[in-house]
């Protein structure tokens, strides 16, 4: 990272394809330190796409994902681990598993192959079920668990790993409107704390309410980026989302808020 580059995390550049499937090309985004990031879009636009290759699961046809100024393929799998957490949709744990269990995999970046389990990984694992309410699930099975308890033991695990960057790809799927709720008041509450967290959801009332830097994608390009209050217009929603609807404020959060055209 320089002078000129405050961001730690940008995609310069980047052609992204699936077998032979070109999904984004010449596709750049710089994250803001210390944000609270979410892409939107709708289905297929290359969201999780670019998160993927974001957080170097799928590597670029073309361009470079940077990492505190350097190409994120130039850092060891353990280094890359202590800098950057990455929660895709899909997770599938051991059969058994504890939340407490789980929670100690996000270690494994900080221990080498000789080393066990250390104070020091105890208390991350501590403050990371402090952090995501799940201290009094600790012992619990992961499978005995509700959707929104498993999302937030998840997440634990990701917080165990202590990195400064946070990737999850749509966190509240699945979910029903609290438990949705309960997960993006957390990610908030982590964003406060200093980390810079990056997330893609499907709800866009949800994503201009909790986000402070909205990143808007269609047809594998970023449309439009900047505070949901400038991003979230009746033009941006009609080219996103192919939706007429008039945009009007929050009256709890003052946050942009679509409401459709009559179609009756």
């Amino acid at each position: 990272m320089t002078a000129t580059d405050p961001t730690r995390l940008r995609a310069d550049g980047l052609t992204l394809r699936y077998d032979r499937r070109t999904v984004s090309e010449d596709l750049s985004l710089a994250v803001p330190d210390g944000s609270f990031t979410v892409i939107i879009g709708p289905n297929a636009c290359g969201k999780s796409t670019l998160l993927r290759a974001m957080s170097g699961l799928l590597p670029p046809a073309a361009g470079r994902v940077l990492l505190d100024g350097a190409p994120l393929t130039s850092y060891p799998a353990r280094e890359r681990a202590r800098r950057l957490a990455f929660l895709p949709q899909s997770m599938a744990a051991p059969e058994g598993i504890t939340v407490a269990e789980l929670a100690a995999r996000g270690r494994f970046a900080h221990q080498g192959l000789l080393r066990r389990h250390s104070a020091a990984d105890a208390d991350a694992v501590d403050r990371a079920l402090a952090a995501t309410g799940t201290a009094d699930l600790a012992d619990r099975r992961l499978d005995e668990l509700s959707g929104g308890q498993r999302q937030r033991a998840w997440i634990a695990m990701v917080l165990a790993q202590d990195t400064p960057l946070i990737l999850l790809d749509e966190p509240t799927t699945y979910l029903d409107i609290t438990h949705q709720l309960e997960v993006l008041t957390l990610l908030h509450r982590l964003h406060r704390t200093g980390r810079t967290v990056v997330a893609v959801l499907h709800d866009l009332h949800l994503a201009a309410r909790y986000a402070t830097h909205l990143v808007a994608m269609k047809d594998g390009r970023v449309v439009a980026q900047g505070r949901p209050e400038d991003v979230v217009t009746g033009a941006l929603v009609r080219e996103v989302f192919a939706l007429d609807g008039t945009v009007v404020a929050d009256p709890v959060t003052g946050a942009p808020l679509v409401v459709p055209a009559d179609t009756r």
